[in-house]
């Protein structure tokens, strides 16, 4: 029997997953095709494509800064250079701001950490159950598993549903406000223009990046990923599916307003909703531990809403598990 099964390959599942395969036996489950979770990598061909998701990361705190040193040393993680253009006019903007981004990637860190871990993909989780020492996991394929300790490191509607029958109270009644986000990436002729991101002061559309300012390719068209704002994205997500072509075209046609640049060709185009793309009120706690069900949650709702502090999550968990709290 399994000793640990964790769900959710981003920052979270990743780091748990590789500090509990120190010592105990450890497998991850994901509902995507592919590792990172919100930091995904969405190719277009070869190593070709979008990061999708997370765009970049900013270290602040000093073990935070001490492990990504070590992937860059690593060559896991490389400074994004070029000229961030930055146009917003009510956030403060953080002169010499570092812009960490993956070599291939930004699920480099998830890829990296789990190197040596079993991982499941597309396996969706919806069922778990305590069944006398151990749990039953029910994914949506059928499959079925059973290990000693649980892990979720989903966003938190999902975990909260998932463990409404074993999540105490007090938890459960906490709320966190998630934000939304709409994701549009393309393929283009290519633009004159020399910036590798821009970071709008605009009610729908938030960032642009120039996916090939990254240097992981050489290619003959331009690939952009637009992000809409958390306020165009928490009105509109939910429906998205249907209105494809339509969303895309909105954001597409504000990218061309605000940056004044004319896309005469698209050769790709791809949207993707982020129900859950980030949060603005993260609970206090760092991660949660519950040692007579073994079950525990982290994530970057833990104090969130950026990658680093699902890291932290991920480590306060750990420590619980290792220490007995």
């Amino acid at each position: 029997m399994l000793d640990f099964c964790i769900i959710g390959s981003g920052i979270s599942g990743s780091t748990i997953a590789n500090l509990l395969n120190k010592k105990y036996s450890v497998a991850v489950y994901d509902k995507a095709r592919g590792f990172g979770g919100r930091s995904s990598f969405k190719k277009y061909k070869d190593k070709v494509g979008f990061d999708h998701g997370l765009q970049y990361i900013s270290p602040k705190s000093a073990k935070f800064k001490t492990f990504t040193n070590q992937l860059i040393k690593k060559r896991v993680l490389k400074k994004w250079g070029g000229n961030h253009l930055f146009l917003h006019k009510t956030v403060k903007e953080i002169k010499n701001h570092i812009k960490l981004i993956g070599t291939k990637g930004n699920n480099s860190i998830s890829k990296h950490l789990l190197k040596k871990i079993e991982c499941n993909f597309e396996h969706e989780l919806t069922n778990i159950k305590r069944l006398n020492d151990h749990w039953e996991l029910t994914f949506k394929n059928d499959v079925k598993q059973i290990c000693k300790n649980l892990i979720l490191t989903c966003p938190f509607p999902q975990s909260k549903k998932l463990g409404q029958k074993y999540l105490n109270k007090s938890y459960l009644n906490q709320k966190v406000k998630m934000d939304a986000n709409l994701t549009v990436m393309i393929v283009s002729n290519k633009l004159k223009q020399s910036n590798s991101s821009y970071f709008f002061n605009d009610d729908m559309l938030g960032w642009a990046a120039y996916e090939n300012s990254k240097k992981r390719f050489k290619f003959k068209y331009d690939l952009w990923t637009l992000q809409s704002t958390y306020k165009y994205g928490n009105k509109f997500t939910k429906d998205y599916r249907n209105k494809r072509k339509y969303y895309t075209n909105q954001l597409v046609k504000k990218f061309e307003k605000l940056t004044k640049l004319k896309i005469k060709k698209i050769h790709h185009s791809r949207i993707h909703g982020w129900m859950y793309s980030s949060n603005s009120k993260p609970l206090k706690q760092l991660s949660l531990w519950n040692k007579s069900l073994k079950l525990g949650l982290c994530g970057d709702y833990f104090g969130g809403p950026r990658l680093e502090n699902g890291w932290q999550s991920a480590h306060d968990l750990h420590s619980k598990i290792r220490y007995g709290k």
